[in-house]
């Protein structure tokens, strides 16, 4: 199946076609004892995510867990679908996600306030689902995936308050979600994930170095696949954060508007990606602009910077 990918020890990451795209969105399914399918992409994702899991022998009553690395539509949008299709599946998330996973009348109405129209063809609509089959997790949880195998997961904040990492015990594989950023393949790049209204520099610095002193041998990313150079990464993402933040600083210090902001960003940042230089693949830069868009970034940074403030 062609977005079926074997990476190895049991591991397969899915392309959930979000949109229409290819490359955008990652799921991955582990086919251990007991099956375990980390990120469900988006709402409108579900039949190609099922359709990827019978290919790879998963059938409706063979999915023990469903585990996402936090509650944003295109992680975990298609959580209340996802469950009604494999009825025996525990869904494992953050505690501060568990309510909106039940309920997700909040969660929709902001998220339809960001995306006004565009949220049904990105997305599509996050499905309720019944609150026992849902597990939350605080700092750390545990996930059995039979055999002596596990998932642990790690509190991750910053990009969200409801983020988590997720180690894998067998092979060392660290499911970053979005708390790494997001990376292009095609080019790798590492651009942020700072979108409001939840980021915050300190925390998501602090979940980096919590990332890296678990040692992993790989980082999954959700956007998009994996990369081997796990501590050089988490460094680069790092660096990219502060790069950001610096920026946006120097834009809300000026009192720039988020126009001018994002025009003075863009400006002095474009040229660090090679997706982004004038002889690129325009459907990659296309790409970036969905899952990393420079508006989304600065917006989510700029409101960060106004609640210091405020603070302040």
């Amino acid at each position: 199946m062609e977005n079926l990918t074997d990476l190895g020890n049991d591991v397969f990451e899915i392309d959930t076609r979000m949109a229409g795209y290819s490359g955008i969105t990652a799921g991955y399914l582990i086919r251990s004892e007991r099956p375990c399918l980390v990120e469900t992409g988006a709402g409108n994702s579900a039949e190609v995510v099922r359709d990827a899991l019978s290919a790879a022998g998963i059938g409706p009553g063979d999915l023990a867990t469903v585990v996402v690395t936090h509650i944003h539509l295109d992680h975990a949008g298609g959580v209340g679908d996802v469950a009604e299709m494999f009825p025996n599946a525990e869904i494992v998330v953050h505690e501060k996600g568990a309510r909106h996973l039940a309920d997700p009348s909040r969660l929709m109405a902001s998220a339809r306030t960001v995306w006004g129209k565009a949220l049904d063809s990105l997305f599509g609509d996050l499905k309720p689902t019944d609150a026992v089959r849902i597990r939350a997790v605080d700092d750390t949880g545990i996930v059995d995936l039979g055999g002596g195998r596990r998932l642990e997961s790690h509190y991750s904040p910053g990009h969200a308050k409801h983020h988590v990492g997720l180690l894998d015990s067998l092979t060392g594989d660290l499911y970053v979600g979005d708390a790494a950023g997001v990376y292009i393949p095609e080019t790798a790049d590492l651009r942020p994930a700072t979108p409001p209204p939840d980021f915050d520099l300190d925390s998501a610095l602090a979940s980096l170095d919590r990332f890296r002193a678990l040692q992993p041998t790989r980082l999954l990313f959700s956007h998009y696949g994996p990369v081997e150079l796990a501590d050089e990464t988490l460094q680069r993402s790092a660096e990219e954060l502060r790069l950001w933040v610096e920026m946006v600083t120097e834009a809300y210090d000026q009192r720039l508007d988020l126009d001018h902001a994002v025009a003075m960003v863009r400006e002095r940042t474009d040229e660090r990606y090679k997706a982004l230089a004038p002889d690129a693949d325009p459907a990659v830069a296309q790409k970036v602009e969905v899952i990393s868009a420079t508006r989304n970034n600065v917006a989510g940074i700029m409101h960060a910077l106004e609640k210091d403030s405020v603070r302040g």
